[in-house]
């Protein structure tokens, strides 16, 4: 319970900070509102009538405060400004003005009433209500408006946010994923007014279902990260949650329109030292929302729309041309590749790529009805289509030419509902029902976009210290992916009158997936030298297609339903120690399986047709908090968590099978031993398409051809799922206090301890370990059929993580948020891919089987991270708003490993190692680091003269890494490709040219 004693200063003071918190904040899309009332002398004021109002809808909520004198009321809009009324037939009555509400917050009303005959009512402020943020249980952060809207976010992009906090590391070096204490981007849950927005199939590294955030930034309200939240409402993540929650329409008119600009003019041109290269290019932002009553009181409407016209950077050269990163490539050496390229293979390979033009468009649409004083509803309508355009073989040995890029892009469209009730002043429920599709493109830019459609294949040039591509890359030439999810959810609170509130619900999430990623279906042609290339000896030529002849025959067409029950009990132990106690119950249902391979059944002993069907986990939770005095608090927790693992690492099992399609290679035929030529005259090449030229690239070798005609397919290995496959899960163990100086400084410590078990890896089946060999590394032979089966780790991974906090508000228009982390996360494997061959390859191991748990590679050891604000007015009557974001951090972590060559010396061809990775004796995973980071951003917004009083305008200045502006030696990040480097190589680093080179950005916006 609440009582007068627990008005604190540590929950004023971090009620009105902004910024950075340790709020509980859970998947909901709504807040709530509790408390207790008791009378002059500390008795429960029982019967007293509680009215709460949003002030801006006029929506109102009333409820009767027990015979324990406390109250709860849920389902409240998040914002404000909220009026709490507080009328009683015994005591004066209270009025609280003035009290906004974050994201899933629970703000807690404790007020000590007074005889009528001293006083008839009592006006208090928000600010006097200083139990407002009691309750935290876990490691988080939430962010409010302010900081959404002024903050250097240079992206548009709640990226730009989260990172503040320094538990949360986004990569800026390469795709903008959201890292939470060291774990993958792809392990975290997004959701946007109840809706799930992370990438539900999990094919993009940066976590979202499309190329950028998928909403309009304009449209958000709040967003809070949750790492270890112990409330059993969370689920789908094992690194952290995401939650926002959209604006609503009011009872006034009000919008905003913005626009910004950014150029190679207003971005660096070099490099410690260097000159760079990095092309002509424009980008344009700009936007609009509004917000308006269509029945005053009633039903309100509110709209965002944004879109963005920029533009790709590429960051590589030849030998001398000032890119960023130059390679081991003459342009004597290149212009003769395209001659050969556009001469006798009659291809034009495109250029050296420096800019490529993108779009993003952005609408949410949202109706909000207050439909009586017991019930509320909103319908939501989200949409986002965009694109970028990508390199596929970026190392720093590996060159592409324009053609071998391709297009990703996704259209995603989600539609929800949500109904808020009170059935009585004890009893409320919340009906959440979502739909959501996503068309998802990857297109070669040699192709037509069409499935299949691609006119030439991919060739690679293996020269002496470089690799150059050209032709449609080998993952593009049939790759397709769409889905929809249907997700319903039904939650209940029952408030008892002995001060126990209850939680309980339901919910479902179904996803349907259609995907096909077949490699190398118009060939990939592979050369040692560029006089091989012009002769035309391949020193490989691949093949992969349908056995049918029918590419959509090698489709996974799939789906699943995860199901989720949950209780909960939260109560006060004592006055001072607040409980909540919960259980969570996941299982998945499936009736789609995999089609069964009769050699793998035959080669194992068991079957490849496994599915999700039956597993299930149950999530024990416990957290606490606890008020030591009047400026310490004390929380803690201990909880099971699961979810977040990526469905493309399931639907390999499906579309991988070896049943309707496989690959095939020249070997056979004398194309890769030197004996015979791609241009000669025997070899006919069939599955032309209309119009092209007849020959390689264009067509395949009708030998290879006849070979998948004839089901006879090899050099592919086959995916699976382990039929003992158990549900992954994290316990998180949190310990975190809160103290409050007399100088009202804020200090916040979190230490957050967990436990992976069951982490999913790839293994290879079909092997044995025969012996080791005198270097000590294991010898194998094959024992079955190989296969790459996505099954459970045994080992437990333990990883734990000390955050410091400090915030600070001056009266003078200064504040400061800083922080401190230290992380150290493991795993087993990184799991960096969609494809099972690469998340088995790209990694560092002395035995490829093993399982052994070392550092991640997403683990950043030390980060420290400041947001700075001052606000003055330079002019009078007009507002000038300064904000930097400054951090430095250590490197992320990488390995020295043996090339592809002698990694498979090593292991002797079983399994395949293509990519490397076989770590020296003695050496463990990620034993390396890379250099220290820091970079400076800042945002500087001057108020203008608007048309109205009521109206604000202002025009702004955002740099990116103004620490690179003030030196081109500063603000370098420089990392290593994939977490490894060979043996022997002394400068492994490259930089990381989107990230290093300052950018600006100059806007302008209206407010009304």
């Amino acid at each position: 319970m609440f009582t007068n004693s627990k008005i604190s200063k540590v929950a004023l003071a971090v009620a009105l900070s902004v910024g950075i918190s340790t709020a509980a904040m859970a998947q909901v899309t709504s807040s709530s509102m509790a408390g207790q009332i008791v009378g002059p002398n500390g008795n429960p004021a029982e019967g007293t009538v509680i009215t709460v109002t949003h002030v801006p809808t006029g929506a109102v909520k009333t409820t009767t405060v027990n015979a324990a004198g406390t109250f709860n009321l849920n389902g409240l809009r998040v914002g404000g400004p909220y009026k709490v009324e507080v009328d009683s037939d015994t005591f004066a009555d209270q009025t609280i003005d003035g009290i906004y509400l974050s994201l899933g917050e629970t703000a807690s009303i404790a007020r000590q009433l007074e005889s009528e005959e001293d006083v008839e009512r009592i006006a208090v402020t928000a600010s006097q209500i200083s139990s407002l943020s009691f309750g935290k249980k876990g490691p988080g952060a939430d962010f409010d408006l302010t900081t959404l809207e002024n903050a250097p976010a240079i992206n548009r992009d709640i990226t730009d946010i989260v990172r503040i906090d320094p538990r949360v590391y986004v990569d800026e070096g390469g795709n903008g994923g959201i890292q939470c204490v060291g774990k993958s981007p792809r392990f975290n849950s997004l959701t946007v007014d109840g809706v799930r927005m992370n990438d539900l199939f999990g094919l993009n590294s940066n976590g979202y279902p499309t190329e950028r955030m998928p909403f309009s930034y304009d449209a958000i309200e709040g967003v809070a990260v949750e790492i270890a939240p112990f409330d059993v409402i969370y689920g789908g993540f094992s690194a952290c949650n995401i939650s926002a929650v959209s604006k609503t329409g009011t009872n006034e008119v009000h919008g905003s329109a913005f626009f910004d600009y950014g150029s190679d003019d207003l971005r660096g041109d070099s490099l410690e030292g260097d000159d760079v290269n990095i092309g002509n290019y424009t980008e344009k932002r700009y936007g609009f929302s509004i917000g308006a009553p269509l029945i005053e009181d009633k039903l309100f409407i509110f709209a965002a729309y944004e879109k963005l016209e920029g533009a790709n950077l590429f960051d590589r050269g030849v030998a001398g041309a000032g890119a960023i990163n130059d390679v081991a490539l003459t342009q004597a050496e290149l212009d003769e590749i395209v001659r050969i390229s556009s001469e006798l293979y009659q291809f034009d390979p495109g250029s050296v790529p420096t800019s490529l033009a993108n779009e993003d468009e952005k609408l949410l649409i949202k109706l909000d009805w207050n439909i009586n004083e017991q019930h509320r509803a909103s319908l939501t309508y989200n949409y986002n289509d965009g694109n970028n355009y990508s390199e596929s073989d970026g190392d720093a040995d590996e060159f592409e030419l324009s053609s071998h890029l391709y297009e990703r892009g996704a259209e995603m469209t989600s539609y929800s509902g949500v109904l808020y009730s009170d059935w009585t002043d004890n009893f409320s429920t919340e009906v959440r029902v979502s739909y959501t599709e996503l068309d998802n493109r990857q297109n070669s830019l040699s192709g037509d976009g069409t499935l299949g459609g691609n006119d030439f294949g991919e060739v690679k040039l293996f020269l002496d210290d470089v690799t150059v591509f050209l032709g449609s890359d080998d993952s593009r030439q049939a790759n397709d992916l769409d889905w929809d999810a249907v997700s319903l959810m039904f939650r209940g609170n029952y408030y008892f009158d002995n001060g126990h509130s209850v939680t309980f619900g339901y919910e479902s999430d179904t996803l349907d997936v259609f995907n096909i990623f077949v490699q190398h279906a118009e060939t990939s042609l592979s050369f040692d030298s560029i006089a091989d290339f012009e002769s035309g000896f391949a020193s490989d030529v691949e093949y992969g297609y349908a056995y049918s002849g029918d590419i959509n025959d090698r489709a996974a067409e799939w789906g699943y339903t995860a199901h989720s029950v949950y209780i909960q009990d939260d109560f006060y132990l004592t006055d001072d120690l607040k409980i909540n106690a919960g259980l969570r119950y996941d299982w998945i249902t499936s009736s789609d399986n995999p089609e069964e391979n009769a050699d793998f059944l035959a080669g194992n002993g068991y079957s490849n047709s496994a599915n999700l069907d039956g597993v299930s986990l149950l999530q024990p939770r416990i957290g606490l908090n606890y008020t030591y005095s009047d400026s310490t608090e004390i929380r803690g927790g201990i909880g099971l968590f699961s979810g977040g693992n990526p469905n493309v690492w399931m639907s390999n099992n499906y579309s991988g099978t070896n049943v309707a399609g496989g690959e095939v290679d020249g070997g056979d035929f004398g194309y890769d031993d030197g004996t015979r030529s791609l241009f000669d005259e025997d070899v006919v090449y069939v599955n032309v398409e209309d119009g092209a030229p007849v020959g390689p690239g264009y067509g395949v070798p009708s030998e290879l051809d006849d070979l998948l005609d004839n089901g006879d397919a090899g050099n592919f290995e086959s995916n699976n799922l382990d039929p003992d496959f158990e549900m992954p899960r994290e316990w998180k163990i949190s310990a975190g206090v809160t103290h409050v100086t007399d100088s009202d400084y804020i200090l916040n410590a979190d230490l957050l301890v967990s436990y992976t078990q069951d982490q999913a890896m790839i293994k290879y089946v079909g092997i044995t370990e025969a012996g080791f060999t005198d270097e000590g590394y294991i010898d194998y032979d094959r024992n079955g059929y190989g296969s790459l089966e996505l099954t459970n780790s045994g080992e437990t991974s333990k990883s734990y993580s000390i955050t410091t906090t400090m915030q600070k508000s001056w009266d003078n228009g200064l504040r400061l948020v800083a922080g401190y982390s230290y992380n150290h996360a493991e795993d087993v494997q990184p799991m960096t891919s969609s494809v099972a061959f690469s998340n088995y390859q790209y990694r560092a191991f002395t035995n490829p089987n093993e399982d052994v748990s070392s550092l991640s590679d997403w683990n950043i050891e030390h980060r420290f991270t400041a947001d700075f604000s001052y606000v003055v007015e330079l002019i009078p009557g007009l507002e000038t708003r300064f904000n930097v974001y400054a951090l430095t951090q250590s490197g992320r972590p990488f390995s020295y490993v043996y090339n592809k060559d002698d990694s498979n010396a090593i292991f002797g061809f079983t399994p395949y190692i293509d990519a490397g990775g076989v770590l020296p004796m003695g050496n463990e995973r990620n034993g390396e680091e890379s250099d220290w980071w820091t970079k400076v951003d800042i945002a500087v917004r001057q108020e203008i003269p608007a048309f109205s009083e009521d109206h604000k305008a202002s025009v702004s200045l955002t740099i990116d890494n103004f620490t690179n502006m003030l030196s081109d030696d500063w603000g370098i990040l420089n990392e290593v490709n994939f977490n490894t480097a060979y043996v022997g190589n002394t400068s492994p680093q490259s930089r990381q040219g989107d990230a290093s080179l300052w950018e600006m950005r100059l806007g302008v916006s209206y407010k009304f």
